[in-house]
């Protein structure tokens, strides 16, 4: 893995079950000097970090973070609604789209030089459906920003190890990992991906040197284990 020394992070969304991870991997690292997290309220660590900072900001309002974002060069965006079908399409498009898009704005002008999305497998600006249409707009508008380095993570189903969100949840976390024998070639970017190798996989990346554009699915999410 080529490591790049020093870097500061400032993160949105941690508080989800990806983000969890991802923090918790993040701040295990020594290359990491420096980690903010904003979000809708404080993160308590389990382990106390003199490089860790939770502050508590309007998603929707960037004024409220904007002067908090100077001397980072990473961003990880995790942000998103958990289940999309439970809100209505604005608040939706609110959370998913504007409040990300609006983040990653902010970092743009404040000098961050790599921005890292969760987004989901299949987005398309052009889909009939309109989650991965939306999901796929916010994409194209981040590629306008031009970072020196944008990571659009592309799982599809996340495993993980509790149901949060009732009966049909607790279905597809038992019934989709039985897929996989199905799921191959072209098709293995929709094996679900367990939660730990997911969020895993996003801070490992923010260690490894490389420019551009890049989509990670399912077999990058593994590479990045190694």
């Amino acid at each position: 893995m080529n490591i790049e020394a020093q870097k500061k992070i400032v993160f949105l969304g941690a508080t989800g079950a990806v983000g969890s991870v991802v923090l918790t991997r993040v701040l295990s690292f020594s290359q990491v000097v420096k980690v903010l997290c904003l979000g809708r309220k404080k993160i308590d660590v389990k382990t106390p970090k003199s490089n860790f900072k939770s502050e508590i900001i309007d998603i929707h309002n960037p004024n409220t973070y904007a002067e908090l974002i100077h001397g980072f060069n990473t961003a990880i965006c995790t942000l998103g609604v958990g289940e999309p079908s439970k809100v209505t399409k604005d608040e939706f498009v609110a959370i998913d789209k504007t409040a990300v898009l609006e983040f990653a704005n902010v970092c743009k002008l404040q000098g961050v030089k790599h921005f890292q999305l969760l987004g989901s497998v299949a987005v398309d600006s052009n889909s009939r459906n309109f989650y991965l249409r939306t999901k796929g707009e916010l994409i194209e508008e981040l590629i306008r920003l031009n970072f020196e380095r944008l990571s659009i993570f592309q799982p599809s189903m996340i495993i993980t190890p509790k149901n949060r969100y009732g009966l049909l949840q607790a279905l597809t976390l038992k019934f989709w990992p039985k897929l996989d024998f199905i799921l191959q070639g072209q098709l293995r970017k929709y094996r679900g991906i367990k939660v730990e190798i997911l969020g895993n996989s996003i801070a490992n990346n923010t260690l490894t040197n490389r420019s551009g554009l890049e989509y990670l699915k399912y077999d990058d999410f593994l590479a990045l284990q190694k």
